[in-house]
């Protein structure tokens, strides 16, 4: 429960600073913790792979809403999404990098002996829980396809 607390400790913050794009962004975090604590049985405390899971969802949202109103020529829309990413992202694990991503993948092929696209669905089942948090599963798809090939 460590992330529910830093982000009510991040949303008192943000209310004495009068953040607004801060303060939206934290309530949908709180609100969708508490929405998965319930949905699930009773009100149990979520696991950290399951918060990582939560902020990525709300990050891809808010990433994939900006591109949308950067599309229709909205940069008023875009920058608040833009700006909410980035404060729910300070929640999640430092991403890595490429190379670190590759250097993964190259090493669950050798160990898996993955040949070709139809192992691929094994090497990322295996990589993306490796590296969940720290790697979305586009570039993690995008490494594994350009590896079997």
């Amino acid at each position: 429960m460590s992330l529910q607390n830093d982000v009510m400790a991040a949303m008192k913050t943000a209310m004495k600073e009068k953040d607004q794009v801060a303060l939206e962004a934290l309530r949908a975090v709180k609100s969708a913790i508490l929405l998965a604590q319930t949905s699930s049985a009773g009100n149990e405390e979520l696991t950290e792979e399951e918060e990582i899971k939560i902020l990525q969802k709300l990050v891809k949202q808010r990433k994939d809403s900006a591109a949308i109103y950067l599309e229709q020529d909205r940069k008023d829309l875009a920058l608040p999404e833009i700006d909410q990413a980035e404060v729910i992202s300070q929640f999640l694990p430092e991403a890595l990098s490429d190379e670190e991503i590759e250097k993964v993948v190259v090493m669950t092929i050798e160990e898996t002996g993955a040949e070709g696209m139809k192992d691929m669905g094994k090497v990322m089942g295996i990589v993306s829980k490796q590296l969940a948090g720290q790697a979305d599963g586009k570039t993690i798809s995008t490494i594994v396809k350009a590896k079997l090939q």
